[in-house]
C-alpha cells in the first residue's frame, strides 16, 4: 500500500472526501520561462496543462499533499516544472494583492521518501514546499518522511507507515468535518452562484463546503463579475462553470441557494431550498454587477448568522 491509497483509506472511514492526485509526470508541464507576464498580469501565457487543469485544482482544494521522492536532496524535475509554474499564483497573491477565497481554511502536508540516510536529506525539500505552499495559498502543517527506501516493497515492510498516514489523515482532515455542504446555482454559473461561493468560502469556509453549478453553464466565467471581486480583494482566477449536474455528482448539498432561476434551477428531494431571487446581471454594466455582489455579499453574511444561531440553539 503506497501514501496515496493509505491516505484515501483513512479520508473514506473518516468523512465523504474527494481525492484528485495530480501525476505530475503524466501531465504537459512547459518549464517556466521567466517571461515575467505572470509578474504584470497574473497569468501564465504558456499553453499546457497548468492553465487548463492543474491551477483548476489547486483554487478548489481544500488540502493539499506533495507526495515525492527525493531526488539530488529536492524534488524530481517533474514536479519541480509545476511548483516553478506555480509563480502565477504567487504573483495573483503578492502582487496584484489578490486574495483566494479559500486560501484561510486551505491546508498543506508533505510526504516523502529518500534512499539515503543522510541527516540532512529532507531539508532542502522542506523549504521548497514550504514556498510552493505559500504560492498556492496555504501553509505547511507537516510531514511524513522516511529514509532508506530505495526498492518496490520498502514500505509495505516499514512498521509505522500505516498509522502514520491515518493519524495525520485524521488531523488534516478533522477541521472540515461537519460542514454544511451548500449548492448556489444560477443559470450559466458564472456570475452570481460563483459570488455567492467566494464570499461564503471568504468568509466561513470553516462552516461550509460550498459548491456551485449552472443549470446552462456558460464557457467561461464573466470578466465583469471578475473585476468586480477584485475590487472586493478577492480572486475569482481559474474558476469555470460548470453544470448542477456536475456539481451535486460527489457531493449531496444539506442546502441549495438558487439566485433568481426558478424551475430551471436544481430540486433534491429532502433538501433544503431557498430562493435569493437576485437579477440576472449578465450583459448590464460594471454598476450593475456591483450592487449585485454587494447584495450577495450582505445576503451570505446573513446567512452565516442564522446558521450560527440554529448552531447555539441545538447545541
Amino acid at each position: 500500500m503506497d501514501y496515496r491509497e493509505a491516505l484515501e483509506k483513512t479520508a473514506i472511514q473518516v468523512i465523504c472526501f474527494q481525492i484528485k492526485v495530480i501525476k505530475a509526470d503524466e501531465k504537459k508541464i512547459i518549464p517556466c520561462i521567466e517571461c515575467s507576464v505572470c509578474e504584470k498580469e497574473g497569468f501564465c501565457p504558456l499553453d499546457d496543462d497548468m492553465n487548463s487543469e492543474i491551477y483548476p485544482l489547486l483554487r478548489q482544494a481544500d488540502i493539499i499533499v506533495a507526495a515525492t521522492p527525493i531526488f539530488f536532496y529536492s524534488v524530481p524535475a517533474q514536479l519541480k516544472a509545476l511548483i516553478d509554474r506555480s509563480q502565477a499564483l504567487w504573483a495573483r497573491k503578492h502582487r496584484l494583492k489578490l486574495n483566494d477565497p479559500n486560501q484561510k481554511w486551505r491546508r498543506g502536508f508533505l510526504l516523502s521518501l529518500g534512499a539515503t540516510k543522510g541527516k540532512n536529506l529532507f531539508e532542502g525539500l522542506h523549504l521548497t514546499i514550504k514556498y510552493f505552499l505559500d504560492a498556492v495559498g496555504t501553509s505547511l502543517e507537516g510531514s511524513l518522511t522516511y529514509r532508506q527506501i530505495e526498492n518496490s516493497g520498502d514500505m509495505q515492510k516499514h512498521p509505522s507507515v500505516l498509522n502514520d498516514v491515518k493519524e495525520k489523515a485524521s488531523h488534516l482532515i478533522k477541521p472540515f468535518l461537519g460542514r454544511k455542504k451548500i449548492l448556489f446555482a444560477c443559470r450559466e454559473n458564472a456570475c452570481r452562484s460563483q459570488i455567492a461561493g467566494a464570499f461564503a468560502q471568504h468568509l466561513a469556509g470553516d462552516k461550509f463546503e460550498v459548491i456551485s453549478g449552472g443549470s446552462s453553464p456558460a464557457g467561461k466565467i464573466n470578466p465583469l463579475m471578475v473585476e468586480a471581486m477584485s475590487e472586493k480583494g478577492l480572486d475569482m482566477a481559474f474558476r469555470k462553470p460548470r453544470s448542477i449536474k456536475e456539481a451535486v455528482a460527489e457531493v449531496k448539498p444539506d442546502i441549495i441557494i438558487t439566485m433568481g432561476c426558478g424551475e430551471e434551477c436544481a430540486f433534491m428531494h429532502g433538501v433544503k431550498t431557498e430562493n435569493w431571487n437576485l437579477p440576472d446581471p449578465t450583459g448590464k454594466p460594471i454598476d450593475f454587477m456591483r450592487n449585485i455582489r454587494d447584495e450577495i455579499e450582505n445576503r451570505v453574511v446573513g446567512l452565516i448568522k442564522d446558521f450560527g444561531r440554529r448552531s447555539r440553539l441545538e447545541t
